[in-house]
């Protein structure tokens, strides 16, 4: 009632939602430390099967986008901060032709999560769906970008629901949204949840593949094709980078989404992906004789 009354009084009702929660963990954690029965509360990064250890993690996500600070007369003054990519991690500007739609390639051209999630999700499904998905999570949560803090902060059957929504942001939406979850957890953790931090200062191709390889979900196949996507469109080239990336770093190759540019060249990655699972079938039929 309090915060209810509080807001309306400064004309910040659509802040009602999160502000409620914040004070409701804060208080909560507050209760429970000051009576000495359980140990201080700490921030954490629990897995997304976990049942509890969240509160800290949304009130952080949640306060870094406010600021609140005093006037005279006690009358607080409020604005709406920029989001925290936008004051902290770096962004991109790159033109790419993944997803073969304007506003999710306008995406993954500036934002490294949204390019890392597009890489993730670029499995069982064809890979312009795979490369929409970025900007299609983006525009359920509301937002011009994809924020790792929040992602990871999200209760996991509501962010499983959100890629569920028709149409569904993979064929298996909700297997998908739990690795997402992991990847942000695991950035979060390691790089405060810029994911350029990844390749930022990296000093050999081999030193970033190996950076790639222990992202969640990321095998040592899928980490080579990012590292060729960095290297032949994101003008992330470290010593080394084409060798360290294999087959996918070799110039026009037209393996990989590395090397979509355009129409032309996705048909041409296509037809070496068809060419690629003939020759498993014929293999594997030869091997069963």
């Amino acid at each position: 009632m309090f915060v209810r009354h509080t807001l309306s009084r400064w004309n910040l009702q659509a802040q009602e939602e999160s502000a409620t929660l914040v004070m409701s963990e804060l208080v909560t954690n507050a209760i429970k430390a000051g009576g000495l029965t359980e140990p201080e509360p700490k921030l954490q990064h629990p897995g997304c099967d976990a049942t509890s250890g969240r509160g800290l993690l949304l009130v952080e996500s949640l306060a870094k986008q406010w600021d609140v600070y005093g006037t005279p007369g006690d009358e607080p003054a409020h604005r709406q901060a920029p989001p925290a990519r936008t004051r902290h991690h770096r962004s991109m500007d790159a033109t790419l032709h993944l997803a073969q739609d304007p506003a999710a390639d306008e995406l993954l051209g500036r934002s490294p999560l949204a390019a890392l999630v597009g890489m993730l999700l670029d499995q069982q499904v064809p890979m312009e769906w795979a490369f929409k998905g970025p900007r299609t999570i983006a525009d359920r949560l509301g937002a011009a970008d994809l924020d790792a803090h929040e992602i990871a902060a999200r209760d996991p059957e509501a962010f499983a629901a959100l890629l569920s929504e028709k149409p569904a942001v993979h064929r298996y939406p909700g297997s998908m949204a739990k690795r997402i979850q992991q990847l942000c957890q695991y950035l979060v953790e390691h790089y405060d949840g810029d994911a350029s931090g990844v390749w930022a200062g990296v000093g050999t191709g081999a030193d970033l593949l190996k950076r790639l390889e222990e992202l969640p979900g990321f095998g040592k196949q899928k980490a080579q094709i990012f590292l060729a996507l960095l290297g032949k469109q994101l003008g992330v080239t470290p010593k080394g980078w084409r060798e360290a990336a294999g087959a996918y770093g070799e110039a026009k190759s037209y393996r990989s989404v590395a090397d979509i540019t355009g129409p032309e060249s996705l048909a041409k990655v296509r037809a070496h992906k068809q060419e690629m699972k003939a020759a498993a079938k014929a293999a594997k039929a030869a091997g069963g004789k």
